[in-house]
């Protein structure tokens, strides 16, 4: 069984390595042209870091061609560089193959040996556009067979919707992101296409993203297993005045796992926030959010306060910057040692660049969440950063960065003082292969550092590293209107 697992992983490499040399050739009549549309893809919160694609970034003398980003400084959403100018409603069909193999899986010990996960999906993204509303769609869904027997196969789903209405001084928007993996989600697919829902590239619409605050955090490795998140949100601003506008919105998030062992998870998040313009390319605001945590089968329930002040600077198709920071308290229903009051900040800060030869995604955001599967509630930092240059004509090169800091809310109900550190480091390549297809290979690592806080001996040490190398490849239609 392992002779069989091997000779499969090397077929698959020396298939892909094959594709990626060139046997399939790109002559110049089918070289990509510049795009005319599309922007770095706003980043999804604790999910990794959506692939920003150097195609997808605009010459800055095009940006007449953009849609200036309409979203609200202190919403849930965050803001996006722009979107192309829209004359045909469409929906672009795709399917993709994936292979990761990797070193080991998460529920295994270290010197399991290697296993793959082969994923076939089919992936669809769609702009509809009315008069006065918009509604875009970016899934991808499929199934994996995996070498690894303890494993199994399964299917996986990826989901990142949008409805706009906009009415005079209504801004009302729906935001859905939503995933079912055989893994974290915080690393998985970095580099390649696999992590990014829909068929990628410019044709994908450009869909805002929905911030930490308000997404399921995944970023501890030793809940393991399948699992099931989603982020819904809803949000309604209206225009006071030429340069003032109140954002209300309301989200649910959930984190629930199908093997037993985990904490699952739901909260449902509220906020109210005033946004003033003082210039075309800035914004000022101040906001209120609170945050409710509960846990399936806990005695356990949190809720979090959060004042922030937030600032904004936006240069469509180059620049989208936010940044917020404020005090934060959190009530626990049980505490054991009397502090059921924890005084704490609250800090995030998303950044979107775009260039002629690459681009640009950094999220940072410190506070409170629900504990990743592991704690009932945790106080979190965490940084994604990724980076894409355009190596030459066809070549394009990216580099990922994660990082991720839990350690349980001091109430003194969790008796564990573990502290839990992500990091997720790699990068890749990728080309085009022919007009509507791509291909790519990444490499990543995965460093966990969960060592217990006076504790002593091997029994304590749980680092370890998880090495991925993901090929990905990639092929849609042209887009298809709508009427």
């Amino acid at each position: 069984m392992i002779m069989t697992a091997r000779k499969f992983v090397l077929a698959s490499l020396a298939f892909s390595l094959v594709l990626l040399t060139g046997t399939v050739p790109l002559r110049a009549q089918d070289e990509p042209q510049p795009p005319a549309e599309g922007k770095p893809k706003p980043a999804g919160a604790s999910t990794p870091l959506p692939l920003v694609n150097p195609g997808d970034i605009q010459n800055q003398a095009d940006n007449n061609n953009l849609t200036p980003d309409n979203t609200p400084l202190t919403g849930a959403l965050t803001p996006t560089l722009g979107s192309p100018e829209t004359t045909h409603s469409y929906w672009v069909p795709g399917i993709q193959w994936a292979g990761t193999i990797q070193s080991s899986g998460y529920n295994q010990a270290p010197t399991s040996g290697w296993l793959m996960n082969n994923y076939i999906l089919g992936n669809l993204s769609a702009l509809k556009v009315w008069k006065s509303s918009q509604f875009a769609v970016n899934y991808s869904a499929g199934g994996y067979i995996s070498t690894d027997s303890s494993q199994g196969n399964g299917y996986a789903q990826e989901l990142v919707l949008s409805q706009t209405f906009h009415w005079n001084r209504w801004l009302l928007q729906f935001n859905d992101q939503f995933s079912y993996l055989p893994q974290t989600s915080f690393g998985f697919g970095s580099g390649t296409g696999l992590g990014t829902p829909g068929v990628g590239g410019p044709i994908g619409p450009v869909i805002p993203g929905i911030g930490n605050s308000y997404v399921p955090n995944q970023s501890i490795y030793t809940a393991v297993g399948p699992r099931y998140s989603n982020a819904a949100v809803v949000q309604l601003t209206y225009t006071t005045s030429p340069r003032g506008s109140i954002t209300m919105s309301g989200s649910y998030g959930l984190l629930d796992f199908v093997q037993s062992g985990n904490v699952n998870s739901d909260f449902t998040t509220g906020t109210i926030g005033y946004n003033y313009t003082p210039n075309a390319r800035d914004s000022i605001g101040a906001f209120y959010r609170f945050s409710a945590y509960h846990y399936s089968g806990q005695p356990q329930a949190n809720g979090d306060h959060a004042i922030n002040f937030a600032y904004s600077r936006k240069i469509t198709g180059t620049l989208a910057l936010q940044l917020y920071a404020g005090p934060d308290f959190t009530t626990s229903r049980i505490s054991t040692n009397g502090n059921s009051l924890i005084y704490g900040v609250n800090v995030g800060a998303s950044l979107l660049y775009g260039a002629k030869n690459g681009g640009m995604v950094f999220l940072y955001s410190h506070g409170v969440s629900g504990g990743s599967g592991v704690l009932t509630g945790s106080t979190a930092d965490q940084l994604n950063f990724t980076a894409t240059h355009n190596l030459s004509r066809i070549w394009s090169g990216q580099f990922n960065l994660g990082f991720a800091h839990n350690s349980a809310l001091n109430t003194g109900i969790q008796t564990t003082s573990q502290s839990f550190n992500t990091w997720t480091v790699g990068g890749g390549v990728n080309r085009p292969v022919g007009r509507n297809g791509t291909l790519g290979i990444a490499y990543n690592a995965d460093i966990t550092n969960y060592g217990q806080a006076g504790c002593v001996g091997t029994a304590c040490s749980s680092t370890q590293t998880y090495n991925y190398v993901t090929l990905n490849f990639q092929w849609h239609t042209r887009p298809l209107i709508l009427p």
